[in-house]
């Protein structure tokens, strides 16, 4: 079957922003042994409200700063800065491959949390890949195990803080201009960085961690934008399953700079997170067009 070039578009746009993100996430492994995690952030947000102001307000004016939902869009950015921070000290503590697949387990998250807080009818299959989902999930941190540290359970709660943050972006992206949602993330996660940034700063010498701090806003800020320009090409079912490649480029990454690969419990915890996040994608493909011909 053949996609439309804008589709395909799309799919080339999402892959490379996840393989960004998976790059920022090396990249954020190794400065964070260096930097204090805050001003990490600092440069990662600073990079991304500077870099959003210079190249869109001049083409959108005042336009740019224009919202209906002021309060949303500051909340949505706290939640951005907060998973940043779970993220940030996560990969202190673990490989990039085992914490991206936990962080994959976001989707199957909105599953239940659409359930339970927004009422919405959930089938038994997606109910299955929640629970299989999270099984993975275990498989991969096995508390009983002896590598296991309370550090693990860190991921799981940006899972669950990324899943707020998506809800929310979901029902901002229907009346709000997604590169003023943009616009603000990068500000909001500036200037309530900044307020530590006095206590946590340090002087920093090497010139390699100054390209690594701005690597990261660099990777972070692009991916972000190719994210907004995939969505503007494609549906958002259509694209998340491309969104699991984060997982094989993060495996990568981890080969090549630190060395490491998933133990056997690991790649099959990976696998199951995988597998299942796959067919919630596939599902939502699906009920999006049955609903696309009902209106037919």
């Amino acid at each position: 079957m053949n996609r439309p070039p804008s589709t395909l578009a799309g799919i080339a746009l999402v892959t490379t922003a996840v393989a960004f993100f998976a790059s920022l996430d090396t990249i954020t492994k190794v400065i964070s042994s260096s930097v204090p995690v805050l001003m990490a952030l600092w440069f990662r947000y600073a990079f991304q409200a500077v870099a959003t102001t210079v190249t869109m307000l001049p083409k959108r004016g005042a336009s740019l700063l224009r919202t209906a939902h002021p309060k949303y869009q500051c909340l949505r950015g706290a939640l951005l800065l907060m998973s940043s921070t779970l993220a940030f000290f996560s990969l202190r503590h673990m490989p990039v491959a085992e914490f991206t697949a936990i962080v994959m387990l976001t989707p199957l998250v909105i599953t239940l949390l659409a359930s339970t807080a927004l009422k919405e009818k959930v089938s038994p299959l997606r109910w299955t890949l929640v629970i299989g989902g999270f099984l993975g999930t275990m498989v991969i941190i096995r508390p009983s195990g002896d590598s296991f540290t309370w550090a693990m359970l860190l991921p799981i709660a940006l899972v669950a803080v990324s899943a707020w943050f998506q809800i929310l972006t979901s029902r901002l992206a229907r009346t709000e201009d997604p590169f003023t949602t943009h616009f603000y993330s990068g500000w909001v996660g500036t200037l309530a960085a900044s307020l530590a940034l006095p206590f946590v700063w340090v002087d920093v010498d090497a010139w390699q961690i100054w390209l690594g701090l701005f690597m990261m806003g660099l990777l972070g800020t692009v991916g972000h934008f190719m994210l907004i320009l995939a969505y503007a090409r494609a549906p958002a079912a259509t694209l998340t399953p491309f969104l699991y490649g984060q997982i094989g480029f993060a495996m990568l990454a981890g080969w090549l700079i630190f060395s490491h690969l998933p133990d056997r419990w690991s790649l099959l915890g990976i696998a199951v997170v995988t597998v299942c996040g796959a067919v919630g994608a596939w599902l939502s493909v699906r009920e999006n067009r049955a609903k696309a011909l009902s209106k037919i």
